[in-house]
């Protein structure tokens, strides 16, 4: 039986630029920005009367501690790049699972866009290894929602732990019981999002009439893919992949290492359940649209600690030292993955074009068979 199998896309000059809000003279801008902010902070740390203190303890930093911190965040982009894998696809190399998510990281240190610049460019890297547009935003849905499942789940068991007591530092009930019920109420949020974009976006789907207009058929797209979003993170998650699972937990648990490294570096540290949910809930900074977050994680971060009782001192100079680990150690990295993935498109489109949905067909002889771009046929049944 005959069947259209999908080819090894053709890969042209023209596809490897960059999309637009990639392009080097906006990512040049940025990094501008970004440095210019850097000198900014370094200027008021240093000469603005009544932060003696907080000089005090940046000059006393210990080396050894920030340079573990370095390695954390390695081993968090690591944990990165292995869930993009498991949710985007499996059948890509580790090798080039590993230049699109290190090229996603260093491009969430440099957009102002809570982490959608990251995903945009990995869109557009399987894009011109031809995946289709309606697959790759299902599943940056999925991914979304799935990165963000150990952070709500830390609110909600570390909040509950401060709240009865098991863990210490913190019994108020605003500070523990009430972001771990918020959070709970944002997953169950979540669950019935789903089942209803996709009521909505049938509706808008079955309106042909002149009402119907590019607006509603786009929104009517955004619907389905946060519906599909939804329903791929579930099916995911009852999976049960140890790889998907240890790569979620190491993105968040490596990261948050590295705000306690810092504090050691300058210090003691607060109690690792406070450091967490303090961590935790000052993240959400990040979704100010500034590049790399900066300011609003600052703040957010140094906020949420001043509320859990640590000194403004200690942890003004902790998130300085680890939005410093945080944003040069992406930024390095990314951009030498960003060079190395261009190349990979150029000279070998295979690479990706393995990630084009298999065929499933009736092949005589042969019983149910899955046909992957440019292979032989695989019997499945």
């Amino acid at each position: 039986m005959a069947a259209n199998q999908h080819t090894v896309p053709v890969v042209h000059a023209d596809d490897l630029a960059a999309p637009a809000e990639l392009s080097r003279r906006k990512l040049r801008s940025r990094v501008l920005f970004i440095l210019a902010l850097v000198v900014l902070a370094i200027v008021i740390v240093t000469l603005v009367p009544g932060l003696a203190g907080l000089r005090s303890r940046l000059a006393h930093a210990q080396p050894a501690w920030l340079v573990l911190g370095v390695g954390l965040k390695v081993l968090s982009g690591l944990g990165y790049v292995a869930v993009f894998r498991m949710i985007f696809c499996r059948r890509m190399s580790w090798r080039v699972s590993t230049q699109i998510g290190m090229s996603e990281l260093g491009a969430n240190a440099v957009l102002p866009t809570g982490g959608a610049g990251g995903l945009a460019l990995g869109a557009w890297a399987l894009k011109r290894g031809g995946m289709p547009g309606s697959e790759i935003a299902r599943r940056t849905v999925a991914f979304f929602l799935l990165t963000s499942v150990p952070n709500v789940l830390g609110v909600i068991l570390i909040g509950a732990g401060l709240a009865v007591g098991i863990l210490g530092g913190e019994h108020n009930l605003l500070l523990t019981a009430l972001p771990s019920a918020v959070a709970a109420a944002a997953v169950l949020a979540t669950l019935f999002a789903g089942p209803a974009a996709s009521r909505l976006s049938g509706r808008l789907g079955n309106d042909t009439t002149e009402r119907s207009s590019k607006r509603s058929r786009a929104l009517a797209k955004t619907l389905t893919a946060l519906a599909d979003g939804v329903e791929e993170s579930v099916a995911l998650l009852r999976e049960g992949n140890a790889v998907l699972i240890a790569g979620l937990l190491a993105y968040l648990v490596f990261d948050v290492l590295i705000l306690w490294a810092a504090f050691h570096s300058l210090g003691s540290a607060p109690p690792l359940a406070i450091l967490a949910m303090a961590y935790l809930i000052g993240e959400l900074g990040g979704l100010i649209p500034v590049p790399g977050g900066i300011g609003g994680i600052d703040a957010g971060l140094v906020g949420t600690l001043l509320v859990y009782h640590v000194s403004i001192t200690s942890a003004a100079g902790a998130v300085l030292a680890y939005r410093a680990i945080a944003l040069l150690v992406p930024s390095a990295l990314g951009a030498i993955a960003f060079g190395v993935l261009r190349r990979t498109l150029r000279n070998e489109a295979d690479q990706l074009a393995v990630c084009v949905p298999a065929t499933e067909m009736e092949i005589i002889g042969l019983g149910r068979a899955v046909v992957h771009p440019g292979a032989a046929s695989s019997p499945v049944g």
